[in-house]
């Protein structure tokens, strides 16, 4: 780790300055239209503002939605608009019938649209000899299904054997067994998979199919859109909607708390570091400044983080964020103080340095996995909002370690051992507590020296 840890700072540095600084940058996405995602810092609606949609449950046969239908529309739309857990829209049910969504930084109002407004039904529709085509809606009562959507245990985008964009579902037990016995009787049949009733593909049976493993392709020589088969597996994925919604109005909305209130949030968290980097250095002296060179690097690694996720920054992420820089340097405080000791029993400044941090260590990891525990309790269960706070503070206190752990004792190892860092007034401690040489023993310890006379 001595040798490799430099080139890993190094490595990282470099990296996380091209992410943050580089203008252009982009990055795969199948979820983009053109394939492809800018590399971007992304705000919350309280800071950027976005979309809002509203929606109403439709009554399905004299039945209208209840409070319980009500609250799984607003769950379901909620998982489906923020699968990553990290662009936090704000999701509410309004009245008896309706649905709220606010999405930050989205313009597109028919992207929402197909997310968002579907059902999700879907069917698995025997044909027989009967061929039909892609987005030809199907009677199902004429029709019955063998099975539903309901029997899809799992969905993911995968790709077929020409390389083509697919979907792939693995069915429970039951939609298995039905299937791999319906497969095994009508070899060359044709078998409809419907959305909505709407053909999505109508393949015909080529084998038995027994273990429950299927896999839908699009029509045409391309296959599936990718970004329409990612829409279809996150549909799938989160459980069709227990009444159909429709759009009632789609707007775009201002930032709830403004510009002014972001620069004066950013001015704040400026402040907080150049505080905590002028306490290091006046308070630590040498190692405070190797500190405070630490923290920024954390800083620069955790803004290029944010942006490849990417997670959408709100006034609850940028306190998570401000809590977490705290956090990165308490670590660090633990270690010195160590090392102080350690100087005052008559270690070498090489032998306290590694032993500040090798018995700080175990009280560093103890806190952090107790903060990583809470962190990790938040993002389960909260909301959307505390969803993105929790989210910061976990990837704050794992970069953290490795800049109070590495980025730290990489440095320190280095410095220690030139001429010019062997004076006490670089560490806080007296001429007297001070062993400068490499190589030289420590001085007896006090109590040894009295077991001797």
């Amino acid at each position: 780790m001595r040798r490799a840890g430099p080139v890993l700072i190094l490595l990282i540095g470099v990296l996380a300055l091209i992410i943050n600084f580089w203008p252009g940058l982009r990055l795969p996405d199948s979820g983009s239209a053109d394939g492809w995602r800018p590399i971007e810092t992304k705000l919350g609606l309280d800071l950027s503002g976005g979309l809002r949609v509203e929606y109403q449950a439709v009554p399905v046969e004299g039945h209208s939605p209840s409070a319980g239908d009500m609250s799984v529309i607003k769950d379901i739309v909620e998982r489906r608009v923020n699968q990553t857990g990290v662009s936090e829209p704000v999701v509410v049910t309004q009245g008896s019938d309706r649905v709220v969504v606010e999405l930050p930084g989205v313009t597109d109002p028919e992207a929402v649209r197909k997310l968002v407004g579907q059902t999700g039904r879907l069917d698995f529709v025997p044909l027989g000899k009967t061929q039909v085509s892609a987005g030809q809606v199907l009677d199902l009562k004429q029709t019955p299904p063998l099975f539903s959507g309901d029997q899809v245990s799992s969905a993911t985008v995968g790709t077929d054997q020409n390389g083509r964009p697919s979907v792939d579902f693995v069915l429970k037990a039951d939609g298995a067994a039905k299937f791999a016995d319906y497969t095994a009787n009508h070899i060359q049949d044709f078998f409809a998979i419907t959305l909505d009733s709407s053909v999505i593909s109508a393949p015909v049976i080529q084998n038995s199919i027994p273990n429950g493993q299927v896999q839908i392709t699009g029509g045409g020589l391309a296959g599936f859109n990718a970004k329409d088969a990612t829409n279809l597996v996150t549909v799938l994925k989160f459980g069709s909607l227990p009444f159909p919604i429709q759009e009632l109005s789609t707007e775009q909305i201002s930032a709830t708390l403004g510009s002014q209130f972001l620069d004066q949030s950013l001015l704040a968290g400026a402040l907080g570091i150049l505080l905590v980097i002028t306490f290091m250095i006046i308070y630590y002296r040498l190692t405070g400044l190797v500190a405070s060179f630490a923290l920024v690097y954390y800083t620069i690694v955790m803004m290029a983080i944010f942006r490849l996720v990417p997670v959408t920054l709100t006034l609850a992420g940028i306190a998570g964020f401000v809590l977490s820089v705290g956090m990165a340097v308490d670590a660090n405080i633990l270690i010195f103080e160590r090392m102080k000791e350690e100087m005052r029993v008559g270690k070498s400044l090489p032998a306290a340095v590694e032993a500040g941090f090798g018995r700080a260590w175990n009280s560093i990891l103890d806190s952090n996995v107790s903060s990583l525990i809470t962190a990790t309790i938040l993002y389960l269960f909260g909301s959307s909002t505390i969803r993105g706070f929790a989210l910061v503070l976990i990837l704050g206190v794992l970069v953290s370690m490795f800049s109070a752990i590495v980025v730290t004792r990489s440095i320190l190892r280095a410095i220690v051992a030139q001429p010019w860092s062997r004076k006490a007034g670089l560490y806080g401690v007296s001429q007297q507590e001070f062993v400068a040489g490499i190589g030289l023993p420590g001085r007896r310890r006090v109590g040894e020296a009295r077991s001797r006379v």
